[in-house]
């Protein structure tokens, strides 16, 4: 049987302070999409240095958020449990 995770079925977005946002890359599987979001949010990235990136999130085929980061915070959901 497959992971559901192995199935092409995710995004990564970014969000700027204007408001407006930009899918990075759609329909990937869970561990590109999180490849790229951890790329997007690396402190030392310009974007994220200049306050260009307010916000990234991975979302599934259903459109829910499954992870996100906000700049000047961190990475918001999921919570960490320990």
């Amino acid at each position: 049987m497959n992971d559901p995770d192995d199935r092409p079925q995710y995004s990564v977005c970014q969000f700027f302070p204007d408001g407006t946002h930009e899918y990075i890359k759609r329909w990937i599987t869970a561990r590109e999409a999180v490849e790229i979001a951890q790329s997007y949010t690396m402190p030392n990235r310009p974007s994220v240095k200049l306050g260009i990136t307010k916000r990234v999130i991975i979302t599934d085929s259903g459109d829910c958020i499954n992870w996100e980061w906000q700049h000047g915070v961190g990475v918001t959901f999921p919570k960490d449990i320990n």
